[in-house]
């Protein structure tokens, strides 16, 4: 790693304890939720966020577009909205002084830096393939012309694990699109006691601005640039490998998962692993990085079987086993 990478790296992790500090003021009890944002932004993905209403979900993410400088806009998503609702769509309109009409281009919700889809689940498929394709190309086309979307571009997607009347569950395939799949759960007691503390009175903290695009930018491309290990390489993609059921995998894979991880879940891993290592002050990953993200990237990609349901195993108690086994693999 050159130099000039080398004090970048320093300054990331300067700018990100500034952001975390800074973000403590309205944020409580989050810090882990907020570093998952943060890699997520940095290794240019998108992420799903599941948590019952009332976890201050758009809070924290209108918090950080705050501390960042960066545009945000909130979707609710709902059963009657259209995919022009939120890619935009081309009005027709006649100019005052020549008569003549023309069909004039209006921005979408989509056209922001941070774009908050709230309750994805509860609008149709034609809808959230719109969001999903413009998440992939970063792009979106109307009537023929292609209309690119601001840069950083970050979609966290949110959904509601209760009350699944009516909803469209994303398939599969789309929710592979997503780098992270992140739970948000209820607050620790004393955690609560000081968000109802801070709710309830007049004092409304302000938040500064820690960083700007420029800035992340700048970081998404130095995260590029980061060198990664033989090892560090060989243990995500053993990881992700073993999780399909197959004659190498562990046996319990094969008793309780009917399909596994893909290879982009060996390329989040990776970059997930590079922003962590950035963010805490380090030129490269390790295998501990690798671990710490497994869960957020291989939750929603591995698909358990009837096995598994009847004998009362969910997908964190199979990736434990499977950590603990590499790792025994690898003597770590």
């Amino acid at each position: 790693m050159e130099n000039n990478d080398v004090k970048l790296v320093e300054k990331l992790e300067n700018k990100f304890e500034k952001l975390s500090n800074e973000l403590e003021k309205k944020i409580i009890g989050q810090k882990e939720i907020i570093e998952h944002l943060l890699i997520i932004l940095l290794s240019r993905g998108h992420g799903l966020i599941i948590g019952v209403p009332g976890l201050a979900k758009t809070l924290l993410i209108k918090s950080i577009s705050e501390v960042m400088d960066l545009k945000f806009n909130r979707i609710q998503f709902t059963p009657d909205l259209m995919p022009s609702d939120i890619t935009g769509t081309e009005i027709l309109e006649e100019n005052q002084v020549t008569g003549k009409r023309n069909f004039n281009f209006i921005k979408g919700p989509l056209f922001s830096n941070i774009v908050l889809a709230d309750e994805i689940n509860r609008t149709p498929p034609k809808t959230q393939s719109a969001l999903l394709e413009s998440m992939q190309e970063q792009k979106v086309t109307i009537a023929g012309k292609t209309h690119v979307l601001d840069s950083p571009f970050l979609v966290l997607a949110t959904q509601n694990p209760i009350e699944q009347e009516g909803t469209y569950p994303l398939p599969e395939a789309q929710l592979d699109r997503f780098m992270f799949s992140l739970n948000i759960s209820y607050p620790s007691f004393k955690d609560e006691i000081k968000i109802i503390k801070a709710t309830t009175s007049d004092n409304i903290n302000k938040l500064d601005s820690i960083i700007n695009k420029e800035d992340i930018m700048i970081f998404q491309s130095l995260l590029r640039r980061v060198p990664v290990s033989e090892n560090v390489i060989t243990f995500a993609v053993s990881l992700v490998s073993k999780s399909r059921p197959n004659e190498t995998s562990p046996s319990f894979i094969n008793d309780w998962v009917d399909w596994g991880a893909g290879p982009r879940a060996s390329q989040f891993l990776i970059l997930g692993a590079k922003a962590k290592a950035l963010i805490n002050g380090r030129p490269s990953p390790n295998i501990s990085d690798i671990i710490s993200i497994a869960k957020p990237v291989l939750a929603h990609r591995i698909i358990t079987n009837f096995n598994a349901e009847s004998e009362g195993i969910n997908i964190n108690i199979i990736l434990d086993k499977l950590i603990k086994e590499l790792k025994n693999d690898y003597e770590i």
